[in-house]
């Protein structure tokens, strides 16, 4: 059985779901269709802390699933922009899983990460991108060896 890496980039999988669809992702139905592709050896949600109760609950759901969270803290500044962002984070934890797992699936439609897959593949590994098709980066679909769009039982309506 190969071994996957997973990396959800919360905040994009948050903010891309509910403009396309109005709803939620299904992080439950991620797990249960990647476990039958493969064995989950490492999970990752990368989020950021605003400190509320239902953030806080949806960082345990997250955890009894499996994943490891990491937060960040928001940064409200003072010209009223936030800032929030897992990018390098990611890239340094993909970079560093390479090495120990069979393929990287990565959710986030941020084209920002399209080198970083073209890196993984260049190292041998299969790498999948989750996104919502309309809100993904083309460079980043092209990068990855399998694309699966956020659709169907990944929206978590309710």
């Amino acid at each position: 059985m190969k071994t996957l890496a997973l990396f959800a980039d919360v905040q994009n999988l948050y903010y891309t779901v509910r403009q396309a669809y109005g709803c939620h992702f299904n992080y439950t139905a991620l797990w249960e269709e990647l476990s039958r592709d493969g064995q989950i050896v490492e999970a990752y949600a990368y989020a950021i802390d605003r400190g509320d109760a239902r953030q806080q609950q949806f960082q345990r759901i997250l955890r009894n699933l499996g994943f490891e969270v990491k937060l960040k803290p928001y940064i409200q500044r003072s010209d009223g922009s936030a800032k929030g962002d897992w990018d390098v984070g990611i890239t340094i934890d993909i970079l560093d899983a390479v090495p120990r797992v069979d393929e990287i699936v990565l959710c986030s439609g941020d084209g920002d990460f399209d080198l970083l897959l073209q890196r993984v593949r260049a190292q041998g590994k299969d790498a999948t991108a989750y996104g919502v098709p309309g809100l993904t980066a083309q460079a980043l679909i092209r990068s990855a060896t399998r694309y699966v769009p956020i659709e169907g039982s990944l929206l978590l309506r309710h």
